[in-house]
């Protein structure tokens, strides 16, 4: 059988950048990484990155409601970290929420 020859990956058409589509939703919303990964079409690690850099270019005014354990309630109020944490502190649990992101 003959293989068909394999197209090249040819990236979506933006009017926009990154960057400016993903401001544009937090103005709007309060956000999850993995959210803002499925409405602009790139991967959560992505979205991660772009948001440090947002969070600098802003001075603070992207907001962080911060993670929490399903298990014992336990806040993560003082983590900087954007990415969500891995488990719980206090009770080991690793079922947390995802911190989700606004612009202020």
């Amino acid at each position: 059988m003959k293989q068909r020859p394999r197209q090249p990956f040819v990236p979506p058409r933006r009017d926009d950048t990154v960057r400016q589509e993903l401001t544009a939703l937090l103005r709007e919303e309060d956000l999850t990484a993995w959210e803002l990964s499925g409405l602009v079409g790139i991967s959560e690690k992505e979205v991660l990155e772009h948001l440090e850099h947002l969070r600098s270019a802003l001075h603070g005014r992207l907001d962080m409601t911060p993670s929490r354990c399903l298990e014992c309630g336990f806040s993560f109020q003082k983590r900087e970290r954007l990415k969500k944490p891995g488990r719980c502190p206090v009770c080991r649990s690793e079922r947390i929420t995802d911190p989700s992101f606004t612009i202020g």
